[in-house]
């Protein structure tokens, strides 16, 4: 039983959550349950059909309603005495500022990107307010405490990027699945279906493009008169016959490779290719265009079959004749989308029949949509057990109980009976350009990048800059907001497409450049050293941002080594993977974890010494390196087992 001065504190608080998804419906509940009063709710997303296999406040009926509103009214149902206040809009609008973070005890994050989670952090530090950070995985979970001056903030260690495949790889040369699910999702299917004007590498085969230029020019136009079945046979022929043929024409290329097998329609259908394959002119003119199926039309149900070539192609035949005769009008701007079944079943069997060309095992609908999707399927206990972990550290928070406060991380298999693991929070680290403003520094090319190169690349994707204010000296070079007069803009926009080294005030080597967030009130220096050169493969980005990416040694307490495995030499090992939804997680502790207060263990003495239960307990968790699906924004890490040269972290005392 809660004692009458915890009663209080939770009664007396002011919550805010931020993600009302898999784990922010759990949290609600809890919150509600646990007697929390007064309850704040952000949430920018709508009621998916995917989303009611575990986020049980909501129903079919609330399919396209704001998630926010929605587990607001299912909440008080049953708790109608308590006020929870919903906001359907984006956390990082400018109305959520310092100003009203303020007004909270706490903050609950349950987010689904590294974005947002970095975007709350900052706020939470500039308005000195407690953040409890979450994040799950399957059966995988974790919940960190964040109190400014006294633990780590969320950035004090470097959370890997997602993993990006270079052009060339994924055009001329996949080995893996996943190189041919994003060459048929970000640009077989985005350059038939997406932005016309949008750059896209898809005809770029050999060095010699411009003996492939002729050829391809128009290709994927269709012509005047040309039925869907005509046209994707053409398209069938360039993409998966003639253009493997350009790409194996350069002999340099395959000395140390397999050599693909250019793949035409005639030898799929030797036969010849029946034109209506499936069943699309039976689809009645009332249903709905979104939920039209080539599988459906080819009579194939199991989506956890692996079809094969032939079934393969008569899916990608079927499904871009359903685009282009019943979701015409959308063709020029969708967006892959995983729940968009026929898109699902597009690439699937694009991907599918690429991989046949390069000898690359197939996969079945299920796994590519996991690839594609970036998911790592959601388990709804997992999010309960994290959310009741929230609570039971914001209790400790409000009742000013820092040193009790635990960082938990939920395992997917007991190790000496224990699923859940406590570590004891870290001190902030000293080296954090967040909480404890250590400059950056940068090696670009100052007389060939321009402004906007670092404005997008470095301020916006790496640094996580809503509302930017760049500085030289007393010199203003570029800044945004609705206060800023025409001439302002104007100039301001052209700086963009200047130079760093011709900007008004120059920026060169050993130029000390103050970026700033007026909406975060963050302020980071970054040091600009010069470089001329810069590998394109390794090095995509034409610039380096140092002094983020690792933490420094600390003394060691008691002679033991502390690592919760973010900051050491292992994260070059990491497994970097996306979660579905909101339901993800970061960082898994490798070396040691903490068993009881005070108590502490390497994790090679508690875990099984059987190798299978290291390799099960999360893919990378203990186990070989393993990489895994990709793309943008969102993160979730988990660490390979330690080294014994980790940097060393201090207890927080």
């Amino acid at each position: 039983m809660a004692s009458e001065q915890q009663l209080q504190s939770i009664k007396s608080s002011k919550v805010l959550m931020v993600g009302a998804g898999g784990i922010g419906c759990e949290l609600l509940k809890t919150l509600a349950l646990s007697g929390f009063q007064d309850i704040h709710i952000i949430d920018m997303d709508t009621i998916e059909v995917s989303n009611l296999n575990r986020q049980f406040l909501f129903r079919k009926s609330h399919v396209g309603q704001s998630k926010a509103k929605v587990a607001r009214d299912a909440v008080l149902r049953f708790r109608p005495q308590i006020n929870i206040t919903p906001y359907h809009a984006n956390v990082k609008d400018p109305d959520f500022n310092v100003d009203f973070f303020k007004q909270f005890n706490v903050v609950l994050n349950g987010l689904d990107n590294l974005d947002a989670r970095r975007h709350v952090n900052r706020l939470c530090l500039a308005a000195d307010v407690p953040l409890v950070e979450s994040g799950t995985t399957g059966f995988l979970g974790q919940v960190t405490v964040h109190i400014k001056g006294k633990t780590e903030c969320y950035e004090c260690q470097p959370k890997p990027t997602p993993k990006s495949y270079p052009v060339c790889t994924i055009t001329s040369t996949p080995s893996k699945f996943v190189h041919c699910i994003v060459w048929a999702k970000e640009l077989l299917f985005a350059k038939l279906f997406g932005d016309k004007n949008q750059d896209n590498d898809l005809n770029v085969r050999s060095n010699d493009a411009a003996s492939s230029s002729e050829h391809a020019e128009d290709v994927f136009e269709r012509r005047e008169g040309e039925d869907p079945g005509q046209y994707g046979r053409r398209i069938y022929d360039h993409v998966f016959g003639y253009n493997i043929e350009v790409a194996l024409s350069n002999e340099e290329t395959w000395k140390n490779r397999n050599r693909p097998r250019p793949i035409y329609s005639k030898d799929v259908f030797p036969n010849g290719f029946i034109q209506s394959n499936g069943n699309a002119d039976k689809v009645s003119v009332t249903e709905d265009p979104s939920s039209v199926s080539a599988m459906a039309s080819l009579s194939l149900k199991n989506p956890q079959d692996i079809w094969s070539l032939s079934e393969n192609s008569k899916i990608l035949l079927e499904a871009l004749k359903l685009f282009l005769g019943k979701r015409d009008k959308e063709i020029g701007n969708l967006i892959f989308d995983k729940d968009d079944q026929l898109a699902v079943e597009f690439v699937t069997a694009a991907a599918n029949i690429r991989a046949s060309s390069f000898g690359i095992p197939l996969h079945s609908l299920f796994e590519a949509k996991g690839i594609a999707g970036n998911i790592v399927h959601a388990v709804a206990t997992t999010n309960a057990i994290i959310a009741g972990l929230i609570v039971i550290e914001a209790i400790k928070v409000l009742q000013s109980n820092s040193n009790n406060c635990r960082m938990t991380y939920c395992l997917e298999h007991p190790s000496r009976k224990m699923l859940l693991m406590p570590v004891e929070p870290f001190e902030p680290n000293k080296s954090c350009y967040v909480c404890s403003e250590t400059p950056l520094s940068l090696e670009v090319n100052t007389n060939s990048s321009k402004l906007r190169d670092f404005v997008e690349k470095i301020v916006k994707n790496k640094l996580g800059m809503c509302l930017p204010l760049i500085m030289h000296g007393s010199a203003l070079l570029y800044e945004v907001g609705d206060d800023l007069d025409q001439a302002m803009v104007v100039n301001y926009t052209a700086n963009l497409d200047k130079v760093l080294a011709e900007l008004p005030s120059p920026v060169t080597s050993g130029t000390v450049l103050t970026v700033e967030d007026l909406q975060q009130e963050f302020t980071c220096n970054i040091n600009i050293k010069h470089r001329d050169e810069f590998d394109d493969e390794k090095e995509p980005d034409g610039m380096i941002l140092s002094g983020w990416t690792q933490a420094p040694s600390k003394e060691k307490d008691d002679n033991v080594a502390v690592s919760n495995g973010a900051s050491t030499s292992s994260a070059s090992q990491s497994t970097v993977l996306e979660a579905e939804d909101d339901d993800d997680i970061e960082i898994v502790p490798t070396e040691l974890a903490f068993v009881s207060a005070g108590a502490k263990r390497k994790l090679s003495e508690i875990s099984n010494s059987n190798s299978s239960a290291h390799s099960s307990v999360g893919d990378g968790y203990c186990g070989e390196k393993k990489e895994e699906v990709v793309d943008e924004e969102d993160v979730v890490v988990m660490l390979t087992d330690g080294n014994s040269d980790v940097s060393k972290k201090k207890r927080l005392q």
